[in-house]
């Protein structure tokens, strides 16, 4: 197994792990968790991902007897990582081959019907928000890495990712931090709010007109309300030191906030993610009804999509990110997963073109 972890331009490659910790049932995601702090005790760095449907298992309420097909958990323990750029880059030097878009995984139709269904649950008082979510069914014959390669090139991201496995691979372009953990302090970056390039005006312009626009903004604002309870349940002096950030992308304006906290250097693993994994702004708002509609209407699993990747230091140090724009392959069949906000006035076929315009950062590649 190699992780490749290229979080803010800082390289490291995870290889040749001594062991994996992996599950595939709700059941034994917490003895998964003992067995990382154990690792961790002994000097061990981790790096591998934990699953969207992981945070079933976090929450007593949630949790079933399914199996996965997928791992829920899946970390590699190591010695240390490669931090020699020219060794990290020389994992494959093999040409991309070529990526197809196959189907969707709902039709416009299904969709549609789902979108109005969130809109009811928002109407009735349920939710006050949804990150709904599809997939894009994908053919590709090729070497991965050359791929994930080929992609970030095409569209630099500060959080991508690259691990491959026995039976699958992952490639993360994600721009989305999901949090980093140094010492005490801890920060979270929730994304919430989207601006297309399309046009001149919106190319040159997008930027000043998602961070000032009031649905955007308000949608942002929500996220950012829910990571700080959430971070509120594990630490104290919580803080938004910046809201309303905006970045742009080759094909997009996409809106962040920061959210901190100050917590137990120490805190165990399995209570830092029961506070926090999945990322709010992966789920909606109340969380737990917000996971329990996305359970009902989505109807598969989202696997590593909106999940966590990323590594732990012997000192519990960490960073993951929020597995957006990432692919998933098993064998040369492969699977992306493509979401947004849904509120009250969100309608079918915005947020329909909303999805086909973020699955753009592939288009080039087809």
């Amino acid at each position: 197994m190699k992780v490749l972890i290229e979080f803010e331009k800082s390289p490291l490659l995870f290889k040749d792990p001594k062991k994996i910790i992996s599950c595939h049932a709700h059941d034994e995601v917490a003895s998964c968790f003992v067995e990382m702090e154990n690792e961790i005790a002994s000097g061990h760095y981790l790096a591998g991902f934990i699953s969207y449907e992981a945070g079933y298992a976090l929450e007593q309420k949630l949790a079933t007897d399914k199996g996965y097909d997928f791992p829920l958990i899946y970390m590699g323990v190591y010695e240390r990582p490669v931090k020699n750029a020219v060794d990290v880059r020389s994992i494959s030097r093999k040409a991309a081959g070529r990526l197809e878009i196959v189907t969707t995984n709902k039709s416009r139709q299904e969709y549609f019907e789902d979108i109005d269904a969130i809109r009811s649950f928002i109407e009735r008082g349920d939710v006050y928000q949804i990150t709904y979510c599809m997939k894009f069914l994908l053919g590709y014959k090729g070497d991965k890495y050359a791929l994930y390669r080929e992609l970030f090139d095409a569209q630099p991201v500060p959080y991508p990712a690259f691990l491959e496995a026995e039976g699958f691979s992952v490639l993360s372009l994600s721009p989305e931090l999901f949090m980093k953990k140094n010492g005490t302090h801890i920060v979270t970056k929730p994304m919430k709010g989207t601006w297309f390039r399309e046009g001149i005006m919106n190319n040159l312009f997008g930027g000043h007109f998602l961070e000032h626009d009031p649905k955007n903004r308000a949608e942002n604002v929500m996220i950012a309300d829910l990571l700080r309870n959430d971070l509120g349940r594990i630490g104290n002096n919580i803080r938004a030191p910046k809201l309303f950030e905006v970045a742009g992308y080759r094909t997009l304006f996409q809106m962040t906030s920061t959210v901190t906290a100050s917590i137990d250097a120490d805190i165990l693993l399995h209570d830092l993610f029961k506070a926090l994994h999945p990322s709010g702004s992966v789920t909606g708002a109340p969380k737990i009804r917000a996971m329990e509609v996305i359970r009902q209407l989505e109807g598969e699993d989202r696997k590593i999509y909106t999940g966590a990747i990323g590594y732990i230091t012997p000192d519990k140090d960490l960073m993951f990110n929020v597995p957006i724009r990432t692919l998933l392959f098993r064998g040369n069949a492969g699977e992306m997963g493509v979401g947004g906000g849904i509120v009250w006035d969100s309608t079918p076929q915005g947020e329909w073109d909303e999805c086909m315009i973020k699955a753009g950062f592939i288009n080039p590649l087809k």
